[in-house]
């Protein structure tokens, strides 16, 4: 088996996922999973796919990130991770699929409009 390389994005943060035979080893950006994703729950959505399909001892991820915030890198992380599971075996996708790890979520920032303090926030009105 040679490697694999899926990309994932949420929001703007891109993630280039490179899976191969291992250990079980998760490099982020040359970093140990434990030291870049530092909160639990971030690791968790990380390792979901992997653990849903029985594979986090089997396969070596190096992960390049960039963009966005720490929770949508995660995010863009898992997504392609699930990606790669399911090139490796069609089953894969069976599981991931009702999960919703496979669907790329498209919510973004909406963007600020001029004559406006933000995206939906008006200026106040004052009536002098």
């Amino acid at each position: 088996m040679d490697v694999i390389h899926k990309i994932g994005r949420r929001k703007t943060a891109v993630a280039r996922a490179y899976v191969s035979k291992g250990k079980g080893n998760i490099t982020i950006n040359k970093k140990d999973l434990a030291n870049y994703f530092t909160t639990a729950t971030l690791q968790y959505k990380v390792k979901q796919p992997l653990v849903m399909t029985n594979n986090d001892a089997n396969f070596d991820i190096t992960v390049n990130v960039y963009g966005g915030g720490i929770t949508g890198q995660a995010e863009a992380v898992r997504l392609a991770i699930s990606r790669a599971m399911c090139e490796l075996d069609a089953e894969n996708r069976l599981i991931l699929k009702p999960e919703g790890l496979l669907t790329r979520d498209p919510r973004m920032v909406e963007r600020k409009k001029f004559g406006q303090k933000k995206a939906r926030k008006k200026f106040q009105f004052s009536k002098r």
